[in-house]
């Protein structure tokens, strides 16, 4: 007798994707620090991935936060949010601090918002 087909689509996912090959156990860990980075590589590796490394690692843990639902332990979502977190700030560091305005562009800026 065949196997039987998967009753939610987000299971199948979870058995037959290959976007990114994570590391054991990535979600279980306790140190967002870590999660985050390993989500990284993990994307920046990838050849199959559709977006951008960010898009990529963010998406898979947002989609394992949502399939585990009510049963993941609150502490451990707790540190998958951090993990979140903790990637933006990774990206947010590699693009560096937002340029300074010159000061004709604000003024320019300002009139536009306040009116001449």
């Amino acid at each position: 007798m065949p196997d039987k087909p998967p009753k939610r689509w987000s299971q199948k996912v979870t058995e037959t994707s290959h976007a990114l090959a994570l590391e054991e156990g990535v979600f279980t860990w306790d140190d967002p620090k870590r999660i985050a980075a390993s989500l990284k590589r993990s994307a920046e590796e990838s050849t199959q991935r559709k977006g951008t490394v960010l898009q990529s690692s963010m998406s898979m843990l947002s989609f394992y936060i949502n399939r585990a639902g009510r049963t993941l332990d609150p502490g451990q979502r707790e540190i998958l949010e951090q993990a979140k977190a903790e990637l933006r700030a990774l990206f947010r560091d590699r693009r560096g601090p937002a340029p300074p305005l010159d000061a004709a562009r604000k003024t320019a800026h300002v009139r536009a918002v306040v009116g001449p």
